[in-house]
């Protein structure tokens, strides 16, 4: 009995199961942030960059691992990835992004980098609240956002002179 009920799971479970197996040379996208929640460029869920690449398959080390070759930018991080934190690369020339414009930090998230605040408001509810318009270093180009000034002079004193210091909101 519990041997029917374990290949009935089994058959369940391959029916949903895709295989997945590269060849050398292929092109693969590499998952960036395997963890949920993960907040990247200040967008998240559906408009957040999961996928780095395209990088080419130089080996297969196991049944399901395999070897890229990572760009220099990337040599900090091991070259051999699970199959399940990579996927096929439809390969088009003019879609590449190089990896020196994507900066990540060690565990996988992508690194913001503050260019300039470009207004400010003050924002009324039980007690007044200083905003600034950031825009943010991106490729796909300008973004901004609206942020509370103190956590940004915290985060980023060499931004603002020291006129434009607040006192501390109660």
């Amino acid at each position: 009995m519990l041997k029917v009920a374990a290949d009935r799971q089994k058959n369940y479970a391959d029916n949903r199961r895709k295989p997945l197996e590269f060849q050398v040379g292929d092109r693969v996208m590499w998952k960036v942030s395997p963890w949920k929640g993960v907040v990247r460029f200040g967008k998240r869920g559906k408009l957040s960059p999961r996928y780095l690449g395209p990088f080419e398959v130089v080996s297969r080390v196991g049944p399901v691992a395999y070897r890229l070759k990572l760009a220099k930018e990337l040599s900090g991080f091991h070259d051999v990835f699970h199959v399940s934190n990579l996927k096929k690369c439809l390969f088009d020339e003019t879609l590449i992004i190089p990896p020196g414009e994507v900066q990540v930090d060690d565990k996988l998230r992508f690194i913001e980098e503050l260019v300039e605040v470009q207004d400010r408001k003050t924002q009324l509810r039980r007690s007044k609240i200083e905003l600034v318009k950031v825009r943010w270093n991106s490729k796909r180009g300008p973004e901004f956002t609206w942020k509370r000034q103190d956590q940004m002079q915290q985060k980023y004193p060499h931004i603002f002179p020291p006129s434009a210091k607040t006192k501390p909101v109660k």
